[in-house]
């Protein structure tokens, strides 16, 4: 397997690309605080060769991880567009209105839902749907507690709906569960799961054409490049899209592709890449000018 390039900097590449695609959790921010050397490789991206598009798996449409980054203190100008998971699911919510819908997540996610027009059910009887943003109390809940539920929908037949393809974030120094967890568990049960988010088609159709909006032309896809730590979501993701990509191997996978000498060891980087079969053209310990 090809080996990644290490690059000391985004400086190194960045006037080969017009856009950036850059992830969020465990690039810019960890959930509790931001990074100023990442948030300031963005700003000086925007400032001096294209654009940067925040792509996120939050469930929550754009709106709402705007006031999350805010809080983090993460700068307005190291971004010019916001595209989440949430954004994209919305299409397929609408799609399945009136529902009923059973939901599961946490009451911070429910602006996901706002304006769809679903009803929703108690349970997996009542509903002709599951949709699922994440465990409702992430803190201290995993999958195996909703196994007993979610079987019940298995049987059914219903099919489940994650708005939230990530199976773990990064929170503080800690690792917490999201929605792809509980649908790995609900396709284990013999589940059918469908989902809009990375590394899936719809919402990188959303990133891309808020690049033509910004560019003012079309995309020139050689010229974009994917930054994010999520192998299974940000690198999958660009492969299946034949985008270049930017691994930032610390992230959710801590020092596992940090060397002896304190620096990326490549060959680690291309182990974690290679063991879910993906690639990476470049790889960094973390995102920096």
């Amino acid at each position: 397997m090809t080996l990644p390039h290490a690059l000391s900097g985004l400086s190194d590449i960045a006037a080969d690309y017009d856009l950036l695609l850059c992830d969020v959790w465990g690039v810019i921010h960890n959930g509790r605080e931001s990074w100023p050397g990442a948030c300031e490789a963005l700003s000086r991206f925007n400032r001096d060769h294209g654009h940067v598009i925040l792509i996120s798996n939050s469930p929550r449409p754009a709106p709402g991880v705007v006031v999350q980054l805010d809080a983090l203190d993460v700068p307005r100008d190291s971004w010019r567009a916001v595209v989440t998971s949430g954004d994209a699911t919305r299409h397929e919510l609408a799609q399945r209105a009136p529902g009923p819908a059973w939901i599961i997540g946490p009451d911070r996610d429910w602006p996901l839902y706002d304006g769809l027009g679903l009803e929703i059910a108690d349970g997996a009887a009542d509903a002709v749907f599951i949709s699922v943003t994440g465990p409702v109390d992430d803190e201290t809940e995993t999958p195996e507690d909703y196994r007993e539920r979610l079987s019940a929908g298995a049987a059914r037949g219903l099919e489940l709906i994650c708005a939230n393809p990530d199976r773990v974030v990064q929170r503080g120094d800690r690792l917490i569960y999201c929605g792809g967890a509980l649908a790995d568990l609900y396709e284990s049960l013999g589940g059918r799961v469908t989902m809009a988010g990375k590394p899936f088609d719809p919402i990188y159709g959303l990133a891309l054409a808020e690049g033509e909006r910004l560019l003012g032309r079309p995309v020139d896809r050689s010229r974009v490049l994917c930054i994010g730590d999520g192998v299974v979501t940000d690198v999958l993701g660009a492969n299946r899209q034949a985008l270049d990509c930017l691994f930032i191997a610390q992230g959710i996978h801590g020092d596992a592709a940090r060397g002896p000498h304190g620096r990326l060891d490549p060959a680690r980087a291309a182990d974690l890449l290679k063991a879910e079969t993906t690639y990476a053209r470049y790889a960094a310990l973390d995102l920096a000018w």
